[in-house]
């Protein structure tokens, strides 16, 4: 069965390592791996900031491009839910773009979502050495349901993981709302980065770049060199 693979905007243009994993996971699960090459955006940043048309413009481009395949997989919980859940509201008044979503939809999922309830991927011991730690992001914890899948991954990979105290919360980026609301942010990822090194694990494994960029910069930036930020396809690929 033909997957089609949405890179998203930020692994295309910031870490396209994490896009090889990924593809890399999906064809050892049995499936062959189509990343169309004219995909772009999903809308998500314009549709936050209240430009609908622009948000449209680029749903109906990937509805497009993607409407074609078995299966859709985001490795991202934002993209994700972008696409899953919010774009029957920019199609809302156009029945025909609606009824072609509506076939789309049920294909579309997240990266561990897909592999635990899809491929039902059986992942061997992969010898990752230390402790990790897992954030939930937000749109993929609350948008899409993404919570058991990617611990049980990592369970099947033989991967440690030391729950922080507030997995659940945000790390404070929300896309433009870092930019809007630079210092209540920076609180947000100050807190979400003491519970990872209160946690005592030697990496923070996420499912979402923008996260992962928004934690790696400020633990950076913080002074600590040595805990790792890692997307889950990494770990699962044995990448990391």
């Amino acid at each position: 069965m033909r997957v089609g693979l949405f890179v998203t905007c930020l692994i295309d243009l910031m870490r396209p390592e994490i896009g090889f994993s990924v593809i890399k996971l999906i064809e050892r699960a049995g499936f062959e791996v189509v990343v169309p090459p004219a995909q772009t955006c999903c809308g998500q940043p314009a549709y936050n900031s209240g430009d609908r048309r622009l948000a449209r413009d680029l749903a109906e481009k990937m509805l497009r491009e993607f409407e074609q395949f078995d299966y859709v997989v985001v490795p991202s919980g934002s993209c994700g839910g972008m696409v899953g859940v919010h774009y029957g509201d920019l199609f809302r008044d156009d029945p025909e773009l609606m009824s072609r979503y509506g076939r789309l939809r049920p294909k579309v999922f997240e990266l561990t979502d897909f592999l635990v309830n899809v491929a039902k991927i059986e992942l061997g011991p992969l010898g990752f050495e230390g402790t990790v730690t897992y954030h939930d992001s937000c749109s993929g914890l609350r948008e899409l349901g993404v919570k058991a899948q990617p611990r049980a991954l990592l369970a099947q990979a033989g991967v440690a993981v030391a729950e922080m105290k507030g997995c659940e919360h945000c790390c404070g980026f929300g896309g433009t709302f870092a930019v809007k609301y630079g210092n209540i942010s920076t609180a947000i990822v100050d807190e979400k980065c003491a519970n990872i090194q209160a946690s005592g694990a030697g990496a923070v494994v996420l499912g979402d770049l923008g996260c992962m960029l928004n934690i790696e910069g400020r633990l950076r930036r913080n002074g600590d060199t040595t805990t790792r930020v890692l997307h889950i396809a990494q770990v699962l690929a044995g990448d990391a």
